[in-house]
């Protein structure tokens, strides 16, 4: 082949073989997070208002909307999740909702990842009727989970001009509590009683049951943090002298690893419970 032949091969099959790339208008954005145990992803694409009018408009009162843009919203639980008295078993769902003017629906439908030409009722997992809150202007329509907790959190929906909160909650309590009774039942070591302990205390349960597992855990390890923990369970049983008397501890094995943190803020219940 000459080298005149060979040029024109090769420019007739850039043409052929060349696309035009455009970026996304909705480009597609993925979340994820963990609520206690359980992990929540979301896949979803984000349209962004760009000077139109989204609400009564772009997307119609009273119309099934894919909740984004391009295909449906998607959501994968990896367990039960609690929406109100409303259980959402553990799977992948298309987030499809209903927009009104005051309140929204929302559905958690099973399988079609398009929108539904008619709807399977068996398909539906979990509807939601969800009232509308006033938000500042979004640009982009935009998906989080908020107000996380060991055992709870929200998801919130939001474009233009409207939002809607789902609060929701999970079962880190049952989880934790069955991990706790099982470990005590073998042999558990110092970080089990320490843990044990903390949850105990952070979740107001029997604090003299804490009190034995902080004294075990730090007769095997002798740690700033499970002195502190110590402390703070001496004070919820209103034994203020060994309250002191931990957190005076905890200090002292704070300054060795150099935390200021925990070291003022042992101080500050040292001066608190000496009043006791």
């Amino acid at each position: 082949m000459t080298t005149r032949a060979f040029l024109l091969t090769f420019l007739i099959n850039s043409v052929v073989f060349s696309q035009v790339k455009t970026p996304a208008l909705s480009p597609k954005s993925e979340l994820t997070q963990i609520v206690g145990f359980t992990e929540m992803k979301i896949e979803f694409s984000r349209p962004s208002m760009r000077g139109r009018k989204i609400m009564g408009n772009l997307v119609n009162y009273g119309d099934i909307w894919r909740t984004g843009a391009n295909s449906n919203t998607k959501i994968t639980v990896s367990d039960d999740v609690i929406f109100g008295e409303n259980i959402l078993s553990a799977g992948t769902y298309s987030i499809l909702t209903r927009p009104g003017k005051k309140m929204w629906e929302v559905f958690f439908y099973t399988e079609d990842w398009s929108l539904p030409k008619a709807w399977e009722p068996e398909k539906i997992a979990l509807k939601l009727n969800i009232p509308e809150k006033k938000a500042n202007q979004v640009e982009t329509f935009s998906i989080w989970i908020g107000d996380i907790s060991t055992d709870s959190a929200s998801l919130n929906l939001a474009w233009e001009n409207s939002r809607i909160e789902m609060p929701f909650t999970v079962f880190t309590d049952k989880k934790t509590m069955a991990s706790i009774n099982e470990t005590m039942k073998g042999v558990p070591g110092h970080r089990d009683y320490y843990s044990a302990a903390s949850y105990y205390l952070t979740t107001g349960r029997d604090l003299n049951q804490a009190e034995k597992w902080i004294k075990e855990a730090v007769k095997e390890k002798e740690y700033y943090f499970y002195y502190r923990t110590k402390a703070e369970i001496h004070a919820g049983l209103k034994k203020f002298e060994l309250a002191v008397e931990a957190a005076s501890k905890s200090i002292e094995l704070a300054k060795k690893r150099g935390t200021k943190n925990l070291i003022s803020l042992n101080e500050r219940s040292i001066e608190e419970w000496t009043r006791r």
